[in-house]
């Protein structure tokens, strides 16, 4: 029988976030190098963020190749105002992999006590087209924004933005470059780049 798993990491939300960027789930620990969101060393999501930052795809990468440098992505998120999470707090792995198709979402994020504590974030960032599909049911929303951009939506008295992002995993099949296309025109659009 196939076990339940709870999410690892705890969410990392500065309080004067702007953006609440969400994934759907961290990959086994196996596959960890680092203890933070985006840990896998094959995902480019840190890579993503060094190029369109700092023109260097290498700049959050530990200069063993092999990890990246955890602490200076947390320093720089906070600067930035920028928190994550996920969209799955408990899970079934189908399959011991990382691929978001063999994940059985068995309970989802409290959007709304998450965003209370972030009460300047005014727009949601999904990672991955299994975050837009539990967003999407927890906003009780039909609206599907189209890759690289938004839609409205409202919580409570909170107007938020639901930007959707290509996944940063390479099994998506952009290259690293394009994907960061669509990410540099979220983050100008919220004044962080």
């Amino acid at each position: 029988m196939l076990k339940t798993e709870k999410h690892p990491l705890t969410f990392f939300l500065p309080k004067h976030s702007k953006i609440l960027m969400l994934g759907s789930f961290p990959p086994p620990q196996m596959r960890w190098s680092m203890n933070f969101f985006y840990p896998n060393f094959q995902n480019d999501m840190w890579r993503i963020f060094g190029y369109l930052f700092f023109n260097n795809r290498e700049h959050f990468v530990d200069s063993s190749g092999k990890c990246f440098r955890e602490q200076e992505i947390r320093n720089f998120l906070l600067e930035k105002g920028i928190a994550l999470g996920d969209t799955a707090i408990e899970v079934i792995r189908l399959k011991e992999n990382a691929s978001d198709k063999f994940l059985e979402i068995t309970k989802t994020i409290d959007l709304i006590d998450t965003l209370n504590k972030i009460p300047q974030c005014h727009s949601i960032v999904v990672t991955g087209q299994k975050a837009l599909e539990t967003i999407l049911s927890l906003l009780h929303s039909t609206e599907v924004p189209k890759i690289g951009n938004y839609t409205e939506s409202q919580i409570q008295e909170r107007k938020i933005r639901l930007y959707r992002m290509p996944s940063s995993s390479r099994a998506y099949p952009l290259a690293l470059t394009e994907k960061a296309s669509f990410y540099k025109q979220m983050f100008e659009n919220e004044n962080i780049l």
